[in-house]
């Protein structure tokens, strides 16, 4: 870096950069912390909120839809199906494929883990009002838009 270039900290994009990653950084160790009395992990929520939406939805499917490797997701749902909140069936038409849903016991978890999230979210969130929530959302999925790896 030489005397004539700006340095990122000076710049008001790379300030509010970090805000946004730390504020991202911080709910998600809230979110764990709340998910502890759970027995849940932020990562393990995010599979039961996604087969509660998805059911049937294959392993392929759901790593790209939390936007993670596949050997993520082999490793998580060994710990779900221990515990019998996820199954996991073959696909009628090609065996290959493993179609994941919930299991009863699955479904009630994430209701209680829902109420959580959704304690945190409003605490969070209610700091801003109505219009601003979705400002702060319209942006973030711009963000996520121009990153899109697809």
């Amino acid at each position: 870096m030489n005397d004539n270039q700006q340095l990122p900290w000076d710049n008001p994009r790379f300030r509010n950069w970090v805000a946004v990653a730390r504020a991202c950084h911080s709910v998600e160790r809230a979110l764990a912390a709340a998910l502890q009395p759970l027995d849940l992990k932020p990562a393990q929520l995010d599979v039961l909120m996604n087969l509660y939406r998805h059911p049937g939805m294959s392993q392929h499917d759901l790593a790209r839809k939390l936007l993670v490797g596949r050997s993520n997701i082999t490793m998580l749902l060994p710990q779900l199906e221990g515990r019998q909140l996820v199954r996991r069936e073959s696909d009628c038409k090609d065996r290959r494929i493993l179609r994941l849903s919930l299991t009863s016991d699955g479904e009630a978890l994430l209701m209680k883990a829902l109420e959580v999230h959704m304690a945190l979210i409003e605490k969070v969130m209610a700091q801003s009002s109505a219009t601003e929530c979705d400002m702060i959302g319209e942006q973030m999925r711009r963000i996520a838009d121009v990153l899109k790896i697809d």
